[in-house]
C-alpha cells in the first residue's frame, strides 16, 4: 500500500463515478461525476456509482494483468524483459502500477460499499450493488495473495486513515488471506440477485470465482484439503447445473467486440471509451501491430505468443504453412501468424491478412516490407481491430489508447476446468460430471476431439493453458501447482522454450512475394539467412523463491511491516460484515 492509494481513496470519499443506468451498462460511457454528500439517494445513483468499479481503479493493473499472467509463465515473449527472465525485481514500474491498482480497487470497494449501506437505495439495490463492491474487493484481494503471497487486511480504509493506520498494517498468513476472501464472497452471494442484467455480476458469477479460489486455497499449506477440493467443486457444479449460463458455441465469441455480450464472460472488466481516462481498454496498444489501427498507438509487433505456448497448440514455426492443419479452433483465435486471416478484424478490409499487413503497402499504407515478431506470431485476444471495427460492432469510436472491448477475467469455461481439476486431485479422475465439464471445453476447440473415459492432471493441465491462454491467467497456475508440488512447477518453466526465433522476416517475406517457403532465404544485402530457434539463450533461474512476486519499493517505503514475519489473524471473529 502506498501513498497513490490513499489518493485513490479520497478520489472515492468524494466521487461516484459512473454509468447512468443498469440497462446503459455495455452501451453507454461515464458521463458524470457526483458530490457523495447529496449522492447515493437513489436505485440509480447508487448502480451508476458501481458502475466505476467494472473499470477505472482496474486500470493500472492491465499491463501487470498480462506480464504476470502470461509473460513470467512462459506463453508470451516480451524481448529482455525481466518477467520473461526471472529477473524481476522491487523497481518495477508496472508491479508498481500492479499493487497501486489493486489496492485502489480494494479502497473503492470499501468505500462506495460504506456510501451505499447508508444512502436511500431500496433494499433490493442496496443489496445488489454492495454485492456488487464485495465480490470486486475479493477479485483484487485475490489477485494480491496469489501474486505478492501474505497480505495486509485492509477491510475498512475510512477507518484506518482516521486513525493514522493505513500504512502500518501487517501482512496476514496466506491462509488467512484465502478465507477473507472467501468470507468476502459469502456475503457477496448472500446479497447478490440470482441473475442481473447483461454484463453485471449476480450470485453464479461470485459462486464461480469461489470455486476458484477454493482450488487455489487447497494446496496452500503444501498439500492438498480434501475439503478445499470438494467445496471448489460443489460451487463449480453449482455454476454449471444452475446458472443458466452455456459456452459459446464458437470459441472466439467471448474475445470479438460482440463478445461484449457473451454470458460466458461472467467476470471482466467493463471498459468504456470516455472523457475520464481510466475507463478504457489499453490492450491492443502494448500487445497490437503498429498500425493495425488509425490513432498511432500501437507496438505490439516486438514481442508475440511463446515458442512453448506454439508448441502446446502442436505447430512449428518452422513448417510450411499451406501444410499447416489448426484442428484447434481456440489456436487462431488466440494467436495469428503467416498464413492466417482474422475476419472479424479489418472488416471493412475483408478481414486482417497477417502477411499483407505486413508487406502489401496497397493493403496497409504502413507495411513495413519486413516481419518483426521474434517468436513469429502476433497476440489475437485483445485485440479490437481498427476503428471500423469498434463502430460496427458497437456503435460508437475508439480513440487513442482506448477501446471499449472487455477484458474477460472469469469465464464459464475456466469453471468448469475447475470442476474437472477439483475432481482429478481427489483421485476422481473417472467422475461423471468432471469428464462432461473437459469434454464440453475440449469439444468446442477441437470438433470430434475423442472422449475421455478418465482424466489425468496432465490432461487437464494442458486444456487449461491451451483454454485461457493470453487471458493473464497462466501465471497463477504455477502459483497453484507450487504450493503443493514446487519441484514440478519449476522443472516444467525450466523446460520451456521461451527463446526467440532468428531470421523469420527473410523467410515470410519470399514466402509472400514467391510462394515459396524454405528456412535459407536472403536477406534484403543478398546474405543467405537461415530461420532457426535460439538455443543459445540459457533457461530462467527458477526457485521455489520465483513464485512470490516482491513488493514494490514503495509499498516496503511506506509500510515497514511489509519486510515482517505474517500473522495469524482469525478471520471470522476479527471482522464482518
Amino acid at each position: 500500500m502506498k501513498i497513490k492509494s490513499l489518493k485513490y481513496i479520497a478520489v472515492a470519499s468524494v466521487l461516484g463515478l459512473g454509468m447512468t443506468s443498469c440497462e446503459d451498462f455495455l452501451d453507454r460511457p461515464t458521463e458524470d461525476s457526483y458530490v457523495a454528500g447529496g449522492y447515493y439517494k437513489t436505485d440509480a445513483e447508487c448502480i451508476a456509482a458501481v458502475d466505476y468499479l467494472y473499470n477505472s481503479p482496474w486500470y493500472d493493473f492491465q499491463r501487470g494483468f498480462f506480464k504476470v499472467g502470461e509473460v513470467l509463465s512462459g506463453n508470451f515473449y516480451w524481448g529482455s524483459s525481466p518477467y520473461l527472465n526471472f529477473s524481476l525485481n522491487s523497481n518495477d514500474t508496472d508491479l508498481r502500477n500492479m499493487s497501486y491498482s489493486l489496492w485502489a480497487v480494494n479502497a473503492h470497494s470499501n468505500i462506495v460499499r460504506n456510501y451505499i449501506a447508508n444512502g436511500g437505495a431500496s433494499q433490493a439495490v442496496k443489496n445488489q450493488t454492495i454485492g456488487e463492491c464485495l465480490l470486486w474487493k475479493a477479485m483484487a484481494y485475490f489477485y494480491l495473495v496469489r501474486t505478492f503471497g501474505e497480505v495486509p487486511i485492509v477491510h475498512d480504509n475510512g477507518g484506518m486513515i482516521e486513525a493514522g493506520t493505513y500504512n502500518d498494517q501487517y501482512k496476514v498468513q496466506k491462509t488467512d488471506v484465502y478465507e477473507y476472501i472467501i468470507m468476502t464472497l459469502e456475503k457477496a452471494i448472500e446479497l447478490l440477485p440470482e441473475q442481473c442484467s447483461e454484463g453485471r455480476l449476480d450470485k453464479y458469477c461470485a459462486k464461480g470465482l469461489l470455486a476458484k479460489v477454493y482450488l487455489q486455497k487447497a494446496g496452500v499449506t503444501g498439500s492438498l484439503d480434501n475439503n478445499d477440493l470438494q467445496k471448489a467443486a460443489d460451487y463449480a457444479l453449482d455454476v454449471i447445473n444452475n446458472s443458466g449460463r452455456e459456452l459459446e458455441k464458437n470459441y472466439k465469441d467471448c474475445f470479438t467486440l460482440e463478445g461484449n455480450k457473451s454470458k460466458e464472460n461472467m467476470i471482466a472488466w467493463r471498459w468504456v471509451v470516455s472523457s475520464q481516462w481510466t475507463s478504457q481498454n489499453t490492450l491492443q496498444s502494448d500487445l497490437g501491430m503498429t498500425g493495425i489501427d488509425e490513432f498511432g498507438n500501437t507496438w505490439g509487433e516486438w514481442g508475440g505468443p511463446s515458442v512453448d505456448l506454439q508448441d502446446a497448440f502442436n505447430f512449428n514455426m518452422l513448417e510450411n504453412p499451406s501444410n499447416r492443419i489448426s484442428a484447434d479452433t481456440r489456436r487462431i483465435a488466440t494467436l495469428m501468424t503467416a498464413g492466417d486471416v482474422i475476419p472479424w478484424l479489418w472488416r471493412d478490409k475483408g478481414g486482417f491478412d497477417y502477411l499483407r499487413f505486413e508487406f502489401d503497402k496497397t493493403y496497409n499504407e504502413a507495411a513495413w516490407d519486413q516481419h518483426r515478431s521474434p517468436t513469429g506470431c502476433n497476440v489475437v485476444k485483445h485485440i479490437f481491430g481498427n476503428n471500423a471495427d469498434h463502430v460496427t460492432a458497437l456503435g460508437t469510436s475508439a480513440a487513442r489508447m482506448a477501446s471499449s472491448l472487455c477484458t474477460p477475467i472469469l469465464r464459464l469455461a475456466d469453471v468448469y476446468l475447475v470442476l474437472a481439476e477439483a475432481k482429478v486431485l481427489q483421485g476422481k479422475g473417472t467422475d461423471a460430471d468432471a469428464l462432461k465439464a473437459f469434454k464440453a471445453v475440449r469439444q468446442r476447440a477441437i470438433y470430434g476431439a475423442a472422449e475421455k473415459t478418465s482424466l489425468t492432471f496432465d490432461d487437464v493441465w494442458k486444456e487449461r493453458r491451451l483454454e485461457l491462454a493470453c487471458e493473464g491467467d497462466r501465471w497463477y497456475d504455477f502459483v497453484r501447482l507450487a504450493y503443493y508440488n514446487p519441484q514440478r512447477a519449476i522443472s516444467e518453466l525450466k523446460a520451456q522454450r521461451r527463446n526467440s526465433y532468428w531470421n523469420l522476416s527473410p523467410m515470410f517475406k519470399a514466402y509472400y512475394k514467391t510462394g515459396q517457403w524454405q528456412l535459407v532465404n536472403k536477406d534484403d544485402d543478398g546474405n543467405d539467412q537461415t530461420a532457426m530457434y535460439d538455443t543459445d539463450t540459457p533457461a530462467p533461474n527458477v526457485t521455489e523463491n520465483s513464485f512470490t512476486i516482491p513488493f514494490p519499493t514503495e509499498d516496503l517505503t511506506f509500510n515497514k511491516h511489509l519486510s515482517e514475519e505474517a500473522i495469524h489473524v482469525d478471520i471470522r471473529s476479527t471482522y464482518s460484515y
